[in-house]
C-alpha cells in the first residue's frame, strides 16, 4: 500500500490511500482464478493454520515427540510452499 498525492481542488483530500483494504498476509482473489483454484488455496491455508496450532500444542506438553514435531514441520512448510505456488501461478509477474 502506497501513499499518492492528488492534484483536486479545495475539497479533495491531500493525500489518498493507494491499495487494497486486505489483511496483511492476504492477497484479493485475482480476476484470473478459477474457483476449484481458490477452493483449494483456501483449504491448504486452512491446514496450514490447523498444523500452527497442532505444533504449538506439542510444544507446550510436557513431553515432546522430536519425530512427530519434525514430521508437523516438515508437513506445513511443504504447505506452505504449494500456496506460495499456486498464488505465483494464479497472480501474473509484473515487470515494473
Amino acid at each position: 500500500m502506497g501513499i499518492s498525492k492528488d492534484g483536486g481542488g479545495p475539497d479533495s483530500p491531500l493525500l489518498t490511500l493507494v491499495g487494497g483494504s486486505q489483511p496483511v498476509g492476504e492477497a484479493a482473489p485475482p480476476d484470473g482464478a478459477d474457483k476449484a483454484t481458490l477452493l483449494k488455496l483456501t483449504e491448504l491455508r486452512q491446514e496450514h493454520r490447523e498444523l500452527d496450532v497442532e505444533i504449538q500444542t506439542l510444544v507446550a506438553s510436557v513431553a515432546i515427540d522430536q519425530l512427530a514435531m519434525r514430521r508437523l514441520k516438515k508437513r506445513k512448510l511443504m504447505l506452505r510452499d504449494l500456496i506460495t505456488r499456486i498464488e505465483s501461478e494464479i497472480v501474473p509477474d509484473i515487470i515494473a
